[in-house]
């Protein structure tokens, strides 16, 4: 079985053996054996560029940005700002301003939820997500709706796990004032026609939010050439630090929003009497910034860029299609996500063993994945299951840890059909 309409051979030029000696959590050893680390989705491996880089801006550049007139802040300053380039170079965004640095993907949906959402909703107004969302997609959404007395609308998936384009074309209403949907989803890996359904959203004069969290880390992306109006992803996923993350929004939408949190930074000038903002990105960054995480965050895009995208992308699809293939064999195996169009995640259950069951199995075999719901519940509940075993696959993934991975699934068997213990 394969997950695309050709197979995809990875070129020659990268070499992952090499490449994994750029993550030195990959040189651990868990009960005695090497780690296979397959829970990117969740949060994946950092480069020692990424660490060297933000060790180094706390030796040598410690100090809060912008307004400093001092040595170490103009430094600090000009590496965040320069960041934030990264950023937007990354993502194919026009300007380096409609960059926003938040925590992360969450944090961004909040945000626009909360200042661009709050300016367009009303009473009876609808907002119009899928089915294949994470909770971060959904929930922000669904207060705001409570705020302001407007209809969460969800557009269905088939039994692959792909959204029904025309059923989201026909909810395309006069009442919608926002589109929000997933690029990839985190819980199945399909990967969304964002340009086709952007295209769609715009017919209508209808914004649309891109949550690009299992996107950006495993496939190029151009926010240009995709149309959309705002992007959001997280840095711990993009194999950068914790606690930063970046919100794309067209220029003209930022600027027409009002700030979502005050304090210092996000202010021109501050009276008793009224308080004028800053213009954008700083009317959106109040306080002091995750300075370092930030400096991490560009450190991380740099290596990637240095690596190549289109390459790596090419090694996960080779990799994504021989785990479909090995956990495919084993009989009592169904995936959960079969779409045409996948990234790197594969989502499956045992028959007759939980999926922690499996989860602690595969740890103590040194593989480590995610089981549960994967804040993803409407999608556990499409499928029937309460949750499923995921296997989240990166580009320094290897053919061998997924075969060792096909091994562990088939030990949790034996040992669940022979009455032995999970963790033998």
């Amino acid at each position: 079985m394969t997950t695309s309409p050709t197979s995809t051979r990875a070129p020659r030029a990268f070499d992952v053996t090499r490449v994994r000696e750029d993550f030195p959590a990959l040189s651990l050893q868990v009960y005695g054996r090497p780690i296979a680390y397959l829970d990117n989705a969740a949060t994946a491996q950092k480069p020692r560029a990424m660490l060297e880089a933000m060790e180094r801006a706390y030796r040598e550049s410690n100090a809060n940005v912008h307004r400093g007139v001092h040595y170490l802040s103009e430094r600090a300053t000009a590496a965040y700002e320069a960041a934030r380039q990264k950023v937007a170079d990354f993502i194919g965004a026009a300007d380096a301003r409609e960059i926003v640095f938040v925590r992360g993907t969450t944090e961004a949906i909040n945000l626009v939820a909360q200042t661009f959402g709050r300016q367009r909703l009303g009473a009876e107004d609808e907002v119009l997500i899928t089915h294949l969302e994470h909770h971060s997609n959904i929930v922000p959404w669904q207060m705001l709706c409570e705020q302001t007395g407007a209809k969460l609308v969800v557009a269905p998936i088939d039994d692959d796990g792909d959204v029904i384009v025309e059923a989201f074309e026909t909810l395309l209403s006069e009442r919608t004032r926002l589109v929000a949907i997933a690029h990839v989803s985190n819980s199945l890996g399909t990967v969304n026609p964002i340009a086709e359904l952007t295209r769609l959203a715009h017919d209508r004069g209808i914004p649309i939010l891109v949550d690009g969290a299992q996107a950006v880390p495993h496939r190029s992306v151009d926010v240009q050439a995709l149309g959309c109006d705002f992007y959001a992803f997280s840095g711990h996923k993009v194999f950068g630090p914790t606690g930063i993350g970046a919100l794309y929004g067209r220029r003209e939408h930022l600027e027409s929003m009002p700030p979502w949190q005050g304090g210092g930074e996000m202010i021109r000038t501050v009276r008793f009497e009224k308080t004028e903002y800053a213009v954008p990105p700083a009317r959106f960054e109040a306080g002091t910034p995750n300075i370092i995480g930030a400096i991490g965050l560009g450190a991380t895009l740099d290596y990637l860029e240095r690596l190549g995208m289109d390459r790596a992308a090419a090694w996960e699809q080779r990799l994504l299609e021989r785990t479909t293939d090995v956990l495919s064999e084993i009989r009592g195996v169904r995936l959960i996500g079969t779409a045409k169009h996948k990234a790197g995640v594969v989502s499956f259950v045992v028959a007759d063993i939980h999926p922690h069951d499996v989860g602690t199995i595969l740890d103590r075999e040194g593989i480590a994945v995610r089981a549960g719901h994967h804040c993803a519940q409407p999608v556990m509940a499409r499928f029937g299951v309460p949750a499923t075993v995921r296997a989240s696959l990166a580009f320094y993934n290897t053919e061998e840890e997924i075969d060792r991975l096909g091994a562990a699934v088939k030990k949790a068997q034996k040992l669940f059909s022979g009455g032995g213990s999970p963790v033998s």
